[in-house]
């Protein structure tokens, strides 16, 4: 590394930041786990050294990455990724941080400007984060994205088997419940019945049992803090994370299983016509919570499910796919759903499959 570029203590940073304040001139902050360095980093990087008279690049430490990419990454470890970063002509310091959340650097280093890449917005910033910067009266800027130079992007490219042959499938699963329709995927999948691999399983309930059927298959399993404001809702923030994970794991179709937040923004407009959920009704009476019961006030024959495509509203998308379920004489609102579950765990697969051989 280049002498003196390298730091691991805060104080000493905030130090040398504030020697350079003495002399009038503005510290520049971006953070990242900057795992597989492409052009798409370097222009950028060039691009917030540009704002002001010195760049810190805070980077990720690898349980820290682990934390928000999953056990497969980082590629690189910290020691390497600073060093390359080091050896950048914008870079003037990099510090190692330990948490999720750059937000101590941010209070440590007090940086005049905050710079992140294209794919972020002011809103879509981490609420901590953001907060941070404004209690030190740090400029926020958006910089350029370089489209196709991104680390997804390299990623996909790896993600070749052996020979050029082509891997399954991958798919997404959001989940906030127990997760008995991705237990049926996993079923079907053994069987060799359905040809996908659930590649990532992201929840907004920290201790949803569908992230624990993900764990006990080795699968990415990850909590992303809904952090909104309104019921159902997912915070900018999160819509933002949940699209880049998806995007890391090479996800092709998305599959809600029992989401209980509205899907929209970023993540809907990158997966329009990528995305299915499964609704416990036949689509399109009884559109929300609750649809079966619903069925039983409004004193309904027959009730059921629908696969359906996902769009900006609730429960509205075109159907790909439906099952009925005859509502019988004494039927309680358990007895009801219980019968229209079995049908989804049938449904869903089948109609994931549909759409995979197409």
């Amino acid at each position: 590394m280049k002498e003196n570029n390298y730091v691991s203590d805060l104080a000493e940073l905030a130090a040398w930041r504030d020697a350079l304040a003495v002399e009038g001139k503005r510290v520049v902050l971006t953070n990242g786990c900057f795992d597989l360095l492409h052009a798409g980093h370097v222009r950028y990087l060039k691009e917030a050294r540009a704002l002001g008279d010195a760049l810190v690049v805070a980077v990720n430490a690898d349980a820290s990455v682990r934390a928000l990419k999953g056990e497969g990454r980082p590629v690189h470890s910290a020691e390497d990724r600073a060093e390359i970063l080091c050896a950048l002509r914008a870079v003037d310091r990099v510090v190692v941080f330990d948490q999720a959340r750059v937000t101590g650097v941010i209070e440590e280093l007090r940086p005049q400007v905050y710079a992140k890449g294209g794919d972020y917005t002011v809103e879509s910033l981490n609420d901590e984060e953001r907060a941070a910067l404004q209690e030190v009266g740090a400029e926020i800027c958006i910089l350029s994205l370089l489209e196709g130079r991104s680390t997804s992007e390299t990623l996909k490219k790896l993600a070749v088997t052996d020979g050029g042959a082509a891997s399954l499938p991958k798919l997404g699963v959001l989940g906030s419940g127990k997760g008995s329709n991705l237990a049926a995927i996993f079923e079907k999948i053994d069987a060799g019945e359905l040809q996908a691999e659930v590649a990532v399983v992201i929840s907004d309930v920290p201790d949803a049992g569908i992230l624990d059927l993900a764990r006990e298959r080795g699968i990415q399993a990850i909590w992303i803090d809904p952090c909104g404001e309104k019921r159902g809702r997912l915070s900018d923030a999160a819509i933002k994370e949940i699209t880049d994970r998806l995007r890391a794991a090479g996800v092709e179709l998305v599959v809600l299983a029992g989401f209980m937040k509205i899907v929209r923004g970023g993540l809907l407009q990158q997966y329009t016509g990528r995305m299915i959920n499964i609704h416990p009704s036949l689509l399109p009476k009884h559109k929300g919570l609750g649809a079966w019961k619903q069925a039983l006030v409004a004193g309904d024959q027959e009730a059921g499910c629908t696969v359906h495509w996902v769009s900006e509203g609730v429960d509205t998308g075109e159907i790909l796919g439906q099952a009925r379920v005859p509502i019988l004489e004494g039927d309680t609102a358990e007895t009801l759903h219980a019968r229209i579950q079995k049908q989804e765990h049938q449904l869903y697969a089948r109609v994931i499959g549909e759409l995979l051989d197409q």
